[in-house]
């Protein structure tokens, strides 16, 4: 018999791990997200009790889909349309009795086909909300309970749960197919993929709202996300551009907050950062796969945005940036990707390698007809700028206005010394 704590893991891992492919499976079998979930949470429940008393398995996943099949073929043998059901029951029964000759280790790699593509692309659909798509994701291809994406994104669970069940019926009447789009199709519906991905990692990187600066959980998830799609899919080099992004950027999360004494938990400024706390071992793997990908000449923003972050990562001090090369990126991906938030990184930059009244001026010019008004990050940048030329009086004002539009309250305090300073 298994002590508690070690049956708990195991199934918290095998859930965790291998809840989104054993749910695409499942998903594509039987045409409907809601009644495979039901099942295989039925399977999680009846695997507490049966590996309690039996030990475990010799391949957890495998039982739990074996399992999860027959749950199915119990519930539409039930359903009041039984006659309708006959095929997906047949089909069901014909893969329950399929035999692997290497026995029920393969069953994973033999039997059980891995369709998470099919489904990451199905909980992006442009039909369901941006929100919506995040929820779902980290639901279907993650694995996190509702508990803990309600968490995430400051939700009643209650509300959460239901915009997941509202997700789920729209995808059924609307007759959103489980499948890979066609190619014409195709580049469009990755760029939706990848931008739910980068906004779940955004929120655990700089979190919008609470006390907390950063949120590991989420950020860890995107990026094991990412790696998900980035096996499935090895030749599109927006996925690695992606990939390396995300772990550039993580290198840099325990240096990104003081980690002791009275003010633990602030933030630190990247100029100010120890660098000597960056994760090396994500700074290579970045720097690894964004050389890997740039040859192969199919460019996009996440390859490039990778590459200004590892010129940041290759920089042994603030001084010895190369912000000549930070900017000349930028304009490539200005010229990919002409929008107001890209432009206040670019005149960042252009502070730095050229001068403060072209990088003002290019800013003021971006708030054309003040779209950027209420765009906290200007105002922030705007004020850096106004202090670093001696204007203390504007800088302030715009300072102010920063602290006001923030809802992350360490953000906040870290305005509020700017100011003092």
């Amino acid at each position: 018999m298994l002590p508690p704590l070690k049956l708990t893991h195991v199934i918290e891992k095998t859930v965790r791990e291998e809840w989104g492919r054993i749910l695409a499976s499942l998903t594509k079998n039987l045409g409907d997200m809601q009644l495979a979930e039901d099942c295989l949470q039925e399977a999680v429940i009846s695997a507490m009790n049966h590996w309690q008393k039996n030990g475990l398995p010799k391949s957890p996943p495998a039982w739990l889909i074996k399992v999860a099949r027959r749950k199915a073929i119990d519930r539409l043998r039930r359903d009041q349309n039984f006659a309708s059901k006959q095929n997906e029951i047949s089909y069901l029964i014909e893969l329950e009795n399929q035999k692997n000759i290497e026995g029920e280790r393969d069953v994973m790699q033999h039997v059980i086909p891995d369709k998470r593509l099919e489904m990451i692309f199905t909980c992006c659909h442009p039909a369901l909300e941006e929100k919506t798509k995040i929820a779902l994701t980290l639901r279907t291809l993650g694995g996190l309970s509702t508990q803990e994406i309600a968490n995430a994104f400051l939700d009643n669970p209650e509300a959460m749960a239901q915009r997941l069940v509202r997700a789920k019926k729209k995808i059924a009447i609307a007759n959103i197919p489980y499948e890979i789009p066609d190619k014409q199709a195709l580049p469009e519906r990755l760029s939706s993929v990848l931008n739910v991905i980068y906004l779940i990692f955004n929120e655990g990187y700089s979190s919008n709202s609470g006390d907390s600066v950063t949120r590991a959980d989420l950020s860890d998830e995107a990026i094991r996300l990412a790696r998900i799609i980035k096996n499935l899919s090895p030749e599109e080099t927006e996925i690695t551009g992606l990939l390396a992004l995300m772990l550039l950027h993580d290198s840099r999360r325990q240096a990104r907050t003081t980690s002791s004494g009275e003010k633990s938990g602030e933030m630190i400024s990247l100029e100010d950062q120890n660098r000597e706390r960056w994760d090396n071992a994500k700074i290579s793997e970045g720097i690894k796969l964004i050389k890997a990908a740039l040859p192969k000449q199919r460019l996009g923003p996440y390859q490039l945005q990778a590459a200004i972050s590892a010129v940041h990562a290759e920089a042994k001090t603030w001084e010895q940036t190369d912000w000549a090369q930070i900017s000349a990126l930028y304009n490539l991906l200005y010229a990919m990707q002409p929008s107001p938030v890209i432009r206040i990184n670019q005149a960042m930059a252009v502070s730095y390698s050229q001068s403060l009244q072209a990088a003002l001026t290019m800013l003021m010019d971006a708030n054309e007809a003040g779209k950027l008004d209420k765009y906290q990050p200007f105002h922030a940048a705007k004020a850096d700028l106004l202090s670093r030329m001696g204007n203390t009086t504007q800088a302030k004002l715009s300072f102010k206005i920063a602290i006001k539009l923030s809802n992350n309250q360490q953000e906040k305090d870290f305005l509020i010394q700017k100011i003092s300073h």
